[in-house]
């Protein structure tokens, strides 16, 4: 068989597992319901109408669920993630959960690299679906580590820091802000006052930020509250307009918190 004969059969093969993968990508995006938006009973809490979006109802049951799949479609489609190669992430766990859901769904090996005192559960659920686990002592050295393993298993460092705003479309494709404002429409009040998003890495809020000034109806109205624990990086960078402040990682809230923007 012939050196060209060779390559053209794995192109062949690669395509078909492309066609594989994103149809497999699709079928979960046809069968996923929205997630509920819960009005609080009033009568309860205050005279003020409040709200919660429950992306814990996703089938990976974590709240980057929407996140992951558009990940893993744009490393796809961009010949980042490949048959038989794994997928590698840093994560605070949630992230991992719905990225290893989706690297099982498209039979492809999943590594996380998550702080060491990640809650068990977590590591238990990125487990279920078969992902692999490695722990660092230091939320700073989560890159490194998933660097060097790319480099070692020929893999793709998904990067959610790095590719979630090139993967998700911040004015549509099912992100979690056109969801939320949709679901509003038809309450006594559509334009809510306030959103409060608490910063894990940040991507939730600057999408619904870039929605909100997007919406002609939202921007002089609706204003957002980014929740961020003491030490974190992102209250400087907003307070400053500096998106290279630094920080801690906080242990109040897992998840919550980065020593980077």
């Amino acid at each position: 068989m012939s050196g060209g004969t060779i390559a053209r059969g794995h192109l062949v093969g690669q395509r078909a597992w492309i066609r594989m993968a994103t149809e497999r990508l699709a079928a979960d995006y046809s069968r996923s319901a929205d997630t509920h938006l819960i009005r609080l009973d009033a009568r309860r809490t205050s005279d003020v109408p409040i709200y919660l979006k429950d992306e814990s109802a996703h089938p990976s049951g974590s709240l980057k669920h929407r996140l992951a799949r558009s990940l893993f479609l744009y490393g796809i489609v961009n010949g980042m993630i490949r048959e038989g190669r794994p997928v590698i992430e840093a994560s605070s766990g949630s992230t991992a959960i719905s990225e290893a859901y989706f690297a099982s769904l498209v039979d492809v090996p999943y590594i996380a690299v998550v702080p060491a005192n990640t809650a068990v559960k977590k590591i238990a659920a990125i487990e279920f679906y078969g992902g692999r686990v490695e722990t660092v002592d230091s939320a700073a050295h989560l890159d490194r580590r998933c660097t060097e393993l790319a480099a070692q298993w020929d893999g793709h460092f998904i990067d959610q820091f790095t590719y979630a705003e090139r993967a998700t479309d911040w004015r549509g494709n099912n992100n979690i802000a056109e969801s939320l404002f949709a679901q509003m429409a038809r309450e006594h009040h559509p334009i809510p006052d306030w959103v409060v998003v608490g910063a894990g890495t940040g991507g939730t809020s600057a999408t619904i930020g870039r929605y909100i000034r997007y919406r002609p109806e939202l921007v002089t109205h609706t204003r957002l509250c980014v929740v961020d624990p003491q030490g974190s990086a992102y209250f400087p960078a907003f307070k400053d307009s500096n998106p290279r402040a630094v920080g801690a990682s906080s242990g109040i809230v897992e998840g919550i918190g980065r020593p980077r923007v």
